[in-house]
Formats: structure tokens, C-alpha cells, sequence
């Protein structure tokens, strides 16, 4: 695969890769189309196609303040600036690390979206993980969706609409993304990041489109290092108790992977809380001191949860693309591999069995991932999945 030269980013577009349709659409809306634009929008998108990027794009557009003569999103002028960094006063951007947005929060997002904007620009409301919010949240957030303030803009995201329930849908404009080439993530890394050519180029294949996956992979040795541990499983998997134990190892470095993401952020937000609360202070006996740290050591084991459930998720993703290269051999496709380092290996593992039988292990994947959605206890679904690997 070649890095292939793109046109010239521009603005706050630079990072939305592979989307030209749908930059478009948001570029006519934010130059005051009155076709273009409405009042609540849905961005749809497999992951690492730029769902966020995409709105925080959109909502920079929006608060740009563009010369006379100049496109909206400069990406130069303080309305963009701020914008994007999340600094500007009448835009919010709101991204759950919880497993779910709470009717609360989303009471608080509807007052805000009701407050005229102080900049006389708009009031935007960007809920990155529009697909997490309760069925409670969703009720409290109809009438606002539906009738909003005249100078307010709702940016919702989600991976599909279908994850966003009907009615909220339905006073939506939709916007779908694709999933961008491997040889645009690759150039995206080179002309951004100042990434190598050759690794850029090897970390956009393995993510398979992701921007922030390829981005990750292509900057973090460990993250390379945990995904080539990964790939290598299926090859171990001999006997039940390989699969048990490939399953406790999943479990160990996911949870490891979780825990390296949230220690830091923990330990800030609990000093923070017993600063407030005047722990230190002699004589100091905070009143419901007790209940606030209870509280925080819940979200922060609810937020633990969701990145190792998200780390699962990325492991069984690329066990999905590992049997696809390996359905790819066994059915002459004629498809580029993914896991193109693992060639010979794979190829002798696809002389070992059938099309029909990797079908079924991928089949026990995806069954795994939903099972995780229902809140299966990890290592009981990896455990069964390992097994179901080897049944096949």
C-alpha cells in the first residue's frame, strides 16, 4: 500500500480523512445554507471514521469568525480556536467515560441548550456517545431535539442510528461517514504526526481504517507489542486448559491496559475531591465527606469497567480480522491481508480447516462482544469464546 497524496487540508476539515461528502455538507451548513443546515444533526460512523472530529469541526465552523471573503472553519481565528479545544463559551462537548449518560446530565445539557449564546453566534451541544444515553436521558432530551431555541444546535453521534432511539432520530439530519482507506489514515499520520512513512503505512493496515486506533499503534511500542500477543492466540489454542488460560491472560491485559489509561486520572480527581472536601485540615471533619468519596470511587470503577470492556473489545476486533485474512486465503479473494507480517502462518492455518469453520469462530466473536454488551462477566465469555475456536 502506497501513501497516496491528498488536496490540502483545510481549516478545522485537516483531520476528517476519507469524508469529502460529508465536508461538504457541514461546510454549506456552517456558511449559512439555509438547505444545509438544521437545528439537530446525527453523525453516524463506524469507529475511527471521525464521528467527534466531525462535529467538533462542525461546531468551530459555526463560532467561526471568518473575514470577509474566507470560508467558515479558518481553524486560525479564536472562535475556531476555542471551539475545537472545548474552551468556547456556546459550545459544549460532552464524551461519557461512564457506561451510560444519566437523565441528570442530560437535564443540565437541555438548560444549557435553552440559554442564548453570549458570543450572538450559536449555542452547540455536541454529545459525543449520543448511543449511551438512558432511555430516561433520551425522554428529557425529545422536547429539546424537537423544539429547540432558535440559536441552538444539537450535534449527536453515534456508531449507527439505529443506536439512537426513533423519536430522537427522526428530528435528526443524518450524516453518515465511511470508513476511511488505509492509504489516507497512513497520509494523515505522515502530514500530522510526523510519523515514519513505513509505520504509518503498517499501523493504518492493522487498524483497519481507525484513525485513533492507526494514531495509537503507530506512536505506543506497547500498544504494538499487546496487539502482536493478541494475534498469536489462535496458534496456541491446543488444548482446554490453552484456552483457559489464553482467556485469564485476555482478562490480565485488558485490565492492565484499563488501569494504565485511568491511575493518573483517579489519583488527580481524588485529591482534588479531599482538597475540596478540606482533608489535611487540622480540626476539618467535611460533612457527608464520606458519601462524596463513595461516590467518586464509583464512577471511577464504573469508568475502569468501561475501558477494560472497550480493550476487550479492541483484542476481539482484532481476532475478527485475524480470521478474515485466514477466510481471505482459504477463499482465493484476492483481498489484501491485514495481518499481512503473519502470511505463512496463516496460510497454513487456512489449509488446516474450512471456510465453513473459521465462519464459525467468527461467529463466536461477534457472539462474544454481544455477550459483553449484556454484561457477562469477562472472563466467563472469553473462556466460552477460546472454546468455541477450537470446536470449530
Amino acid at each position: 500500500m502506497s501513501i497516496q497524496a491528498t488536496e490540502p487540508a483545510y481549516g478545522v476539515w485537516g483531520d476528517l480523512v476519507g469524508q469529502p461528502g460529508a465536508v461538504e455538507t457541514l461546510r454549506r451548513a456552517a456558511r449559512g445554507d439555509d438547505h444545509a443546515m438544521s437545528h439537530a444533526w446525527l453523525v453516524v460512523g463506524p469507529p475511527g471514521s471521525g464521528r467527534s472530529n466531525a462535529a467538533r469541526a462542525f461546531a468551530a465552523a459555526l463560532q467561526c469568525e471568518r473575514p470577509d471573503g474566507v470560508e467558515a472553519g479558518c481553524g486560525r481565528c479564536n472562535g475556531c480556536r476555542t471551539a475545537l479545544t472545548g474552551a468556547h463559551p456556546d459550545v459544549t462537548l460532552v464524551r461519557t467515560e461512564q457506561l451510560s449518560i444519566g437523565v441528570e446530565e442530560v437535564r443540565d445539557l437541555v438548560r444549557r441548550a435553552a440559554m442564548s449564546p453570549t458570543m450572538r453566534r450559536k449555542q452547540v451541544i455536541v454529545v459525543e456517545d449520543a448511543d449511551r444515553v438512558t432511555e430516561r436521558g433520551a425522554d428529557a432530551l425529545l422536547k429539546s431535539v424537537e423544539e429547540p431555541a432558535k440559536a441552538t444546535v444539537w450535534i449527536l453521534c453515534a456508531p449507527t442510528s439505529d443506536d439512537v432511539v426513533v423519536t430522537i432520530r427522526s428530528r435528526c439530519r443524518l450524516l453518515s461517514l465511511a470508513t476511511p482507506t488505509p492509504a489516507a489514515v497512513a497520509h494523515l499520520l505522515v502530514t500530522r504526526d510526523g510519523i515514519d512513512p513505513a509505520l504509518a503505512t503498517e499501523a493504518a493496515r492493522a487498524a483497519q481504517g481507525h484513525v485513533g486506533r492507526a494514531r495509537v499503534l503507530a506512536r505506543d511500542p506497547s500498544a504494538r507489542a499487546r496487539r502482536r500477543e493478541i494475534l498469536l492466540i489462535p496458534f496456541g489454542l491446543t488444548t482446554l486448559a490453552a484456552c483457559l488460560g489464553a482467556a485469564a491472560r485476555l482478562v490480565e491485559m485488558c485490565s492492565a491496559e484499563a488501569t494504565a489509561a485511568t491511575e493518573l486520572v483517579d489519583t488527580r480527581e481524588k485529591a482534588a475531591l479531599e482538597e475540596a472536601l478540606g482533608f489535611g485540615t487540622r480540626g476539618a471533619r467535611p460533612r457527608q465527606a464520606a458519601a462524596a468519596v463513595k461516590e467518586l470511587d464509583e464512577q471511577q470503577k464504573a469508568r475502569a469497567k468501561r475501558f477494560q470492556r472497550d480493550a476487550i473489545d479492541r483484542a476481539l476486533t482484532e481476532l475478527t480480522g485475524f480470521y478474515r485474512d485466514v477466510l481471505s486465503l482459504q477463499t482465493h479473494s484476492g483481498a489484501a491481508l491485514v495481518n499481512d507480517e503473519l502470511g505463512p502462518r496463516l496460510a497454513t492455518l487456512a489449509r488446516r480447516s474450512t471456510p465453513e469453520s473459521t465462519l464459525r469462530r467468527i461467529d463466536a466473536l461477534l457472539g462474544c462482544r454481544t455477550a459483553l454488551e449484556g454484561n457477562v462477566a469477562p472472563l466467563l465469555a472469553l473462556e466460552s469464546t477460546m472454546i468455541a475456536l477450537v470446536e470449530a
